[in-house]
């Protein structure tokens, strides 16, 4: 591994905040909006940890409402929880995608903001290219610009140099049609501090995000990939989750191990109210300091996937949440949360 100034902590490091969003438009969320504020609401009381105290346990909230009303409704629906309720402008609550990847930088935290353009084109939505440099800004940290295309929750890391990502997304023309693999490589190197790449290929069907890493294969500690194996002969992503586990025991990581794969039943065939398939996963969970917080979606695999990332984060407390009206949007919990790490200039 080279000594590179520049990395991106794993998640499971730990945090002095957590940034996102509260679902502020109704005309996007129409009749979800508020069990969708309500489903939000309760993943951030499980990230802030409030104790017997009245304190928070976890980490601290950094919440973006557009609007009045939504500002107010989210002072409302989280209070209690030591958050900090900041006006601001976004197109959605995609805060993963959106938001500033931080990195360490020289031993300071940093904020790596990259270009945003709707996934590749598809929801192009006012303000959502101004949040990183908007979340930056109200980090006050040193904002490091990357002038190519990047979502967050494209790429998952073991904090050590090593990247998770698909060839669907970060390949895709709809991105940057002028780099190629050599390219993104370079530039995941230079401004992420990634040194080794496992390139995985496509992620789930009906995923406007053209494959998100996120959710399909996550890193839950140094060397240690949790993915998910089909659950049923009717599983929509059966073929697709079968080459994601054959390709991971085909990798190494950047100390040229071979990875240890821990695997998660799948929910499964989810479909919405119309009978559309969904892109339901459990890799969408979210580490926080105290709490891992994974999503529901009513499946039968609900529990089962619960207790099993449950054994891979002893030290911390893990639950399940609903998540049935948030991924009406086309995400779930890790989508909406970007973790801001604890740096030496934190403690």
């Amino acid at each position: 591994m080279k000594n590179n100034p520049i990395l991106q902590p794993a998640e499971w490091e730990p945090h002095s905040a957590v940034w996102s969003a509260w679902p502020s438009a109704a005309d996007l969320w129409l009749e979800d909006l508020e069990p969708a504020r309500a489903e939000v609401a309760a993943l951030f009381k499980a990230i802030a940890d409030v104790g017997p105290d009245g304190k928070p346990r976890g980490e601290a909230l950094k919440i973006v409402a557009c609007g009045d009303d939504a500002v107010a409704s989210a002072k409302a629906a989280l209070a209690g929880m030591g958050a900090e309720i900041i006006p601001g402008v976004f197109g959605d609550i995609w805060f993963r995608d959106t938001a500033p990847i931080f990195v360490r930088a020289a031993g300071k935290l940093a904020a790596a903001c990259f270009l945003f353009n709707g996934w590749g084109g598809k929801y192009v939505l006012d303000g959502d290219d101004g949040v990183a440099p908007f979340v930056a800004a109200k980090a006050g940290v040193v904002t490091l610009t990357n002038s190519w295309v990047l979502e967050g929750g494209s790429i998952d890391v073991d904090g050590q140099g090593t990247c998770l990502t698909t060839r669907q997304c970060l390949l895709n023309a709809n991105r940057n049609p002028d780099l190629s693999q050599a390219d993104i490589e370079e530039r995941l190197r230079h401004g992420l501090g990634l040194e080794k790449l496992i390139w995985l290929g496509d992620g789930l069907a009906n995923d406007h995000t053209d494959g998100h890493v996120d959710n399909i294969a996550r890193f839950i500690a140094p060397g240690v990939v949790m993915c998910m194996e089909p659950s049923g002969s009717d599983d929509p992503n059966r073929d697709a989750l079968k080459a994601i586990i054959a390709d991971l025991k085909a990798a190494t990581d950047i100390h040229g191990r071979k990875l240890d794969i821990v695997t998660v039943p799948s929910p499964g065939r989810i479909e919405n109210e119309d009978g559309e398939l969904i892109p339901a996963s459990s890799m969408n969970f979210y580490i926080g300091n105290t709490t891992v917080v994974v999503p529901l979606y009513g499946a039968a695999t609900d529990d089962a996937a619960v207790a099993k990332i449950a054994g891979a984060f002893p030290g911390r407390r893990t639950v399940g949440l609903p998540a049935g009206h948030v991924i009406t949007g086309g995400g779930s919990f890790h989508c909406i949360t970007q973790q801001q790490p604890l740096v030496q200039e934190d403690r």
